[in-house]
């Protein structure tokens, strides 16, 4: 009988790459405590048309990559691929506008049917971070500062560029969608077949085209810019300068998009070279239109959403996490002490040390086998006339090895 595999695209993490997750999730968790972020959890699964209708019918992720069923009452469910549009159905269903302006993060798993490639997997999971109810550039300001705050505490800064643009409003986008169809009308058999499907529904797209064919076109398309109004071009500078103040760095990409309507001023990526062709971290954007998609009235809001699998390369490439060191370990080398040590470990770790123990195996060996363990205390327990004995070694943790050995010394009083 065959023993079951791992789904393509799914990934059992352990070891150095699971102690790398954990620690970009609890940076993040402490990060977002920071910032005041309320932690919310969403269904895995929600209404097909949660997504249809937020994310667009058009798009490669609703028309190809969801997971979608029907469950037993006919309903069409689908596994979450992205957090915001759960989220504003939340906001929407569960009466949150009592609240706005509303921070909210979370994170957990996502689920895509695409190809599986370097950080990039069919299961998946992300950090995410929203400010529902929020219209003023402040609220952009405030998620990009928490962002490169997230990144410098995760150790991963270097060599990471925030990359910057506007979408402008409604009005400002609108003509610059505009002058882009008829921009690319005119190349149109030029182009690739996607830009040549994307041009009348979503021209914006054809601007983050990777295909040479269209590259050799975008550089003189029409430049948002030329269409901002006075309040879009306002907004965008008290963005620029709140991150100047706060002392982001940033970089004007002005073929940096988001295709569907509602997105609004903001969008903005986090980019490094260290994880290949796709080398976004962390993206986002202010998305004022996506509430009345789901029948909600007009709700300004922004946010991004970071890959926790690739956050946690970085990481693990830059040495930053590590298994934690543990502060004791006991080596009982006489049967008759497992008795203290069980008593030891629960004292150890009710005062905050990390402690294990080792007990199995041949006793004249325990000893070998605990100091071959990466501890700040190694403690080694037997008997001594009928009495328990303490040997405790602790080179370089001298105030440890004081904190242990008054736990011991208690309870052996």
């Amino acid at each position: 009988m065959s023993t079951p595999q791992a789904i393509r695209g799914t990934q059992d993490i352990f070891g150095a790459d699971a102690e790398a997750f954990a620690h970009v999730v609890e940076t993040f968790e402490r990060v977002r405590k920071l910032y005041r972020f309320r932690r919310v959890e969403m269904p895995v699964f929600e209404k097909t048309e949660v997504f249809s209708r937020s994310i667009g019918e058009t798009t490669d992720v609703v028309s190809k990559e969801m997971y979608s069923f029907e469950d037993r009452g006919g309903d069409s469910l689908t596994l979450r691929p992205e957090f915001t549009a759960g989220i504003c159905r939340a906001f929407l269903s569960n009466g949150w506008q009592q609240f706005a302006p509303l921070k909210v993060a979370t994170h957990g798993p996502l689920f895509r049917y695409e190809r599986p490639q370097k950080g990039r997997y069919r299961q998946f999971h992300q950090l995410d971070a929203e400010i529902l109810g929020a219209g003023e550039p402040q609220a952009d300001v405030e998620l990009l500062v928490m962002a490169d705050q997230l990144l410098n505490e995760l150790g991963i800064a270097d060599g990471v560029t925030l990359m910057l643009n506007t979408l402008g409003d409604a009005d400002s986008r609108e003509a610059w969608r505009a002058a882009l169809v008829e921009y690319f009308r005119a190349v149109k058999g030029e182009l690739s077949e996607d830009s040549q499907d994307r041009l009348e529904r979503n021209p914006l797209r054809i601007l983050d085209s990777k295909d040479p064919r269209d590259k050799a076109f975008v550089a003189d398309a029409p430049k948002i810019d030329d269409f901002l109004s006075d309040e879009a071009q306002a907004f965008f500078a008290q963005v620029t300068s709140g991150l100047d103040a706060a002392g982001v760095a940033w970089t004007r990409a002005p073929s940096l998009v988001r295709g569907l309507d509602y997105y609004r001023h903001t969008a903005f990526e986090f980019v490094t070279d260290r994880l290949g062709a796709q080398g976004t971290v962390l993206g986002g954007g202010r998305y004022d239109g996506l509430m009345e998609s789901l029948g909600g009235a007009h709700t300004p809001a922004v946010g991004w959403a970071a890959g926790i699998e690739r956050l946690a390369m970085l990481v693990a490439d830059a040495g930053a996490a590590s298994a934690d060191l543990l502060d004791v370990i006991l080596a009982i080398e006489d049967d008759a002490a497992i008795t203290f040590g069980v008593k030891a470990l629960k004292a150890l770790r009710g005062g905050g040390l990390s402690a294990d123990m080792i007990a199995s195996g041949s006793p004249r060996k325990r000893f070998d086998k605990a100091s071959k363990i990466n501890a700040k205390v190694l403690v080694g327990i037997t008997l001594r006339d009928g009495q328990i004995a303490c040997n405790v070694r602790s080179p370089g943790y001298s105030q440890d090895a004081v904190r242990v050995e008054a736990v011991l010394e208690h309870l052996r009083a």
